[in-house]
């Protein structure tokens, strides 16, 4: 079995997600000699008429994509990116994780993160659970921010 930090996906919000989450994961994934796929999840309407047009949602990932890649890059940690379009959020970043053969995901939780409520509320057990791969909440480095 390889290293739980081998191939990590770490979901990305926003610009600001992207430089707390990249700064708490990216120096252990480094030590464990491990890559990350960044991923960015719009999730779809089902239906209703979308606020933001697919270009300016491509767009919107592509900037937060830049944060996640360029720190990467300082921190010599290969990284790919994987924008995703789906109804529920989680279930684009566990298929991501299983596209991209992840060996966990992992994240850090912010304040009015989608994530932490995901996880603070009645599903988390559930998604948990039912994960097919390790989640990891890293704590995050700068937690005045």
């Amino acid at each position: 079995m390889g290293s739980l930090l081998e191939t990590v996906v770490v979901p990305v919000a926003s610009e600001a997600d992207a430089e707390t989450t990249m700064r708490a994961v990216l120096p252990r994934v480094r030590e464990a000699g491990g890559r990350v796929v960044t991923v960015h999840v719009v999730e779809k309407a089902g239906g209703a008429i979308d606020k933001a047009s697919v270009e300016q949602r491509e767009q919107f990932a592509e900037d937060v994509f830049a944060v996640a890649a360029d720190a990467c890059a300082d921190a010599g940690v290969d990284c790919e990116t994987d924008l995703r379009f789906d109804e529920d959020v989680a279930d684009g970043i566990f298929a991501a994780a299983r596209d991209h053969g992840a060996s966990a995901v992992a994240f850090t939780p912010r304040e009015s993160s989608r994530w932490l409520d995901l996880l603070t509320g009645d599903h988390a057990r559930d998604l948990v659970k039912g994960a097919d791969l390790p989640v990891i909440v890293f704590p995050a480095e700068d937690a005045d921010e």
